[in-house]
């Protein structure tokens, strides 16, 4: 009998906010992301499926704002393919960048693409929630949007970018 191994969970303290002005793309690395939710947006947790570069994941994610919980699996390409269809209806297409910030804390800027077209979300992942409050987002984020559950990419892939 093949002993399986527990995944980690990990709890997940990030804040995301609108882009004011993308910043320059050039010297970033940058990942074609697509996912597919398999539980419904306003469901209290989310199963997700990623495929982001080669590599595929299952994810599943607390409900929650600044702070959640996060258990992260690779899956083989195969169970990426069974699940993927039952995703229909409810995906997300974008290009992830990561970068640096002066502090030295690292970005994710997301840019959508698809019926998300024009959508453009920057996140920073911190230590604690005491580096979190007092983090001072740079002059080319804008509106703060981590407490607003329809920036989620689970309600983003459900219901389309939100009329403000």
């Amino acid at each position: 009998m093949t002993e399986r191994k527990e995944e980690p969970v990990s709890t997940e303290i990030e804040r995301k906010y609108l882009v004011r002005q993308l910043p320059a793309l050039d010297d970033l690395k940058a990942t074609e992301v697509k996912q597919g939710y398999l539980t419904a947006a306003d469901d209290s947790v989310e199963i997700r499926l990623r495929q982001k570069g080669d590599g595929q994941f299952m994810t599943l994610k607390s409900d929650g704002g600044l702070e959640r919980t996060e258990i992260e699996t690779p899956i083989p390409r195969d169970q990426f393919d069974s699940f993927w269809p039952a995703t229909g209806g409810s995906r997300v297409e974008k290009v992830r960048y990561l970068g640096s910030l002066p502090s030295g804390l690292q970005f994710e800027l997301d840019v959508f693409s698809g019926d998300l077209a024009g959508l453009t979300l920057v996140e920073v992942e911190f230590s604690s929630r005491e580096e979190a409050d007092a983090f001072t987002a740079p002059d080319w984020f804008g509106e703060d949007v981590t407490e607003d559950k329809r920036y989620k990419n689970k309600s983003l892939a459900a219901n389309g970018v939100p009329q403000t």
